[in-house]
């Protein structure tokens, strides 16, 4: 997961297969430069807003958008290593658009406000490397229950209904140790090209998630499946033995291929990890 050497030498011969799509507009190179994302059918107007959120570590600024009127289900959006950045807030925006409340974390907040990586998904790896060491198993829960305590404080969340979680990178672990950490109101959990999901360990996050009832979409980088290619039979396995429902997939896609900003991103293969996002949403949302 986001080895600097190897994420090189992977995204050279991804673009030399094709199959790294940079479109020349709205392709978004550093932390401030806008982008576009393809329009939600049917959006909804949106309202938007930045955020301060006290959890026992201190105050966590983060990205909360949703729809204009009305009560959504909520989703709890963490980050991949380069953290909070334009290319999430769109993303964030885009989800909100297809009718959900939204919360975009700062998952670096007890060192430094977001922007936390200066070139967005182009700062190199071992820039933004320390921030991730930081964070570990406990800071993983005691956040999760504060974000998701928050969300159930906001006029515009839908009482009552499940509240959905979404990791990318180092945040698929975190989505995973979310459902663990307020199992009573996780429905469902998406990680994509998530690093750490499947360890040796008794606090190993699949584990953890696997107590749970929620329901999960896991989208693997093929790369990631090359360097690991039992997590995803572990991950099955596990998830089956607790009769929960969970659609994992390989996608013949580099680690790192849905944010827009990314240097391997692949605008097809991340489009349809987005609508299997939709879908997983749509039925556990409830």
């Amino acid at each position: 997961m986001c080895d600097q050497d190897q994420f090189e030498h992977d995204r050279l011969e991804y673009e030399a297969r094709g199959l790294v799509t940079r479109r020349q507009f709205g392709v978004l190179l550093g932390a401030g430069v806008s982008m576009m994302l393809p329009r939600v059918a049917g959006a909804v107007t949106v309202t938007q807003s930045d955020v301060s959120i006290t959890t026992p570590d201190g105050t966590c600024d983060a990205f909360f958008v949703h729809p204009a009127t009305g009560q959504s289900p909520a989703v709890l959006v963490w980050p991949d290593i380069f953290g909070l950045r334009p290319a999430f807030r769109q993303m964030g925006t885009r989800l909100a658009e297809s009718g959900y409340a939204v919360l975009v974390v700062n998952p670096f907040y007890r060192v430094k406000k977001a922007p936390t990586a200066e070139q967005g998904g182009a700062t190199p790896i071992d820039q933004v490397r320390p921030l991730a060491q930081g964070l570990n198993e406990a800071t993983h829960m005691t956040d999760a229950k504060a974000f998701i305590a928050w969300l159930d404080q906001q006029k515009p969340v839908a009482r009552g209904r499940k509240v959905g979680t979404q990791g990318y990178c180092m945040g698929g672990p975190m989505a995973f140790r979310t459902a663990a950490a307020v199992p009573d109101r996780v429905g469902a959990v998406a990680s994509f090209h998530g690093g750490g999901l499947v360890t040796q360990a008794p606090n190993s996050p699949h584990l953890q998630a696997a107590a749970t009832r929620a329901q999960f979409l896991v989208a693997i980088a093929e790369n990631d499946d090359k360097r690991a290619p039992t997590e995803k039979d572990a991950l099955r396995e596990t998830f089956t033995k607790a009769n929960l429902p969970a659609e994992i997939e390989v996608y013949a896609a580099a680690h790192g291929w849905c944010p827009p900003d990314s240097r391997v991103y692949n605008e097809p293969l991340a489009e349809k990890a987005w609508a299997r996002l939709l879908a997983l949403y749509a039925k556990a949302l409830v």
